[in-house]
C-alpha cells in the first residue's frame, strides 16, 4: 500500500471520505453519517499512512488488523477500503441494499478487508486481544488496531477487555477511542457519562493520551508514542460529529439518520469547497 506523507494530501482524503459518507447513506436512505464524518481524520490517518495493509493480497499474514468495534459507523470504513481498491468505489452505492455485500455493520465473510463482524456493541477489544495474544505466540510484529466510541465503552465488556489487555502487556493492541459526546439517545453526558476515559484505561494498565482528533499532527503524534509503548496503548480522541458540514456539527439528531434531499444539497457544497481548496 502505497503511503501519503502530504498532511494537506490527508486533510483532502478525509473530505473525499465524508462525501462518500454522505453519498453512500443518502442512496441508502438510512445508516449512521455523524460519526464517520467526525472519524474521518483518524481513519485517513490509518488506512492511508499508517497501516500496513495490501488490498491485492488481504489476507497477508503481515497485515495490520483494524476492527470497527462501533460497528454502525461502518460507512467510513468501507469508504476507506475502496478508495484503497479492496473493491469498486461504486458498490458503496449499494449500503445497506438487498444482496450487497456492504452490510449496514461490517460483516467479514461478505466484505474484504473486514477482520471481523461487529455490530453488537462492546466485543470488538476482546476480539483483537484474541488477534494480539495470538500475534504474540506465533512471534508476530503487525498491530491490533481496535476502534471504539465513548457510547460502546459503556458496555461492561469494553472493561474486561481493557483489563485483559493490560495484564497481558498487549503492547501490540493500540485502541482508539472517538469521544465526540454523542449517542443514539442524545449528548453521552445525559445518558451514562464515561468521563475520565483514559484515566480508565490507564487504571486497567495502558498507556494513555488524548488528543484532538480532528487534526493530523496530533493524530500522528499518538501514533509514534502507541508504537513505542510497551503496554497496549489507547489513543482517546475528542472528534466533532458531523465535521466538515456546518449544520450537522455536534448535532445529535444526525448520529444515527441519513441526510434529505433539501440537506445533501447544502451539504455537499461545503465538503466540494473544502476539497477543491485542499487540491490547490
Amino acid at each position: 500500500m502505497k503511503k501519503v506523507e502530504s498532511i494537506k494530501e490527508l486533510k483532502k482524503i478525509s473530505f473525499e471520505l465524508r462525501k462518500k459518507v454522505l453519498e453512500m447513506t443518502f442512496a441508502a436512505g438510512c445508516g449512521h453519517p455523524g460519526g464517520p464524518l467526525g472519524e474521518a481524520d483518524v481513519f485517513t490517518a490509518l488506512f492511508f499512512n499508517k497501516m500496513n495493509l495490501n488490498p491485492l493480497n488481504p489476507k497477508d499474514e503481515s497485515r495490520d488488523r483494524f476492527i470497527l468495534s462501533n460497528g454502525h459507523c461502518a460507512p467510513i470504513l468501507y469508504a476507506c477500503l475502496a478508495k484503497q481498491g479492496f473493491f469498486p468505489e461504486k458498490e458503496l452505492m449499494n449500503l445497506r441494499k438487498m444482496g450487497s455485500f456492504l452490510a449496514g455493520h461490517p460483516e467479514r465473510t461478505l466484505c474484504k478487508g473486514i477482520e471481523t463482524t461487529t455490530g453488537a456493541l462492546g466485543q470488538g477489544l476482546s476480539v483483537g486481544n484474541g488477534m494480539a495474544l495470538a500475534a504474540k505466540l506465533d512471534k508476530k510484529k503487525h498491530k491490533i488496531f481496535v476502534h471504539l466510541s465513548d457510547g460502546e465503552i459503556q458496555e461492561g465488556q469494553s472493561w474486561e477487555a481493557a483489563m485483559l489487555a493490560g495484564f497481558y502487556k498487549l503492547n501490540n493492541v493500540i485502541a482508539f477511542i472517538d469521544v465526540n459526546g454523542i449517542q443514539i439517545d442524545g449528548y453521552s453526558k445525559n445518558v451514562m457519562d464515561p468521563a475520565p476515559v483514559a484515566d480508565k484505561f490507564k487504571a486497567f494498565n495502558w498507556n494513555a493520551m488524548e488528543i484532538n482528533g480532528n487534526n493530523f499532527e496530533e493524530i500522528f503524534n499518538a501514533l509514534e508514542a502507541a508504537y513505542k509503548s510497551d503496554k497496549p496503548f489507547a489513543v482517546v480522541y475528542k472528534s466533532v460529529l458531523g465535521k466538515g458540514v456546518s449544520f450537522m456539527e455536534n448535532v445529535p439528531e444526525f448520529h444515527g439518520r441519513a441526510l434529505t434531499k433539501e440537506e445533501m444539497e447544502k451539504a455537499l457544497p461545503e465538503l466540494n469547497k473544502s476539497i477543491n481548496e485542499l487540491s490547490k
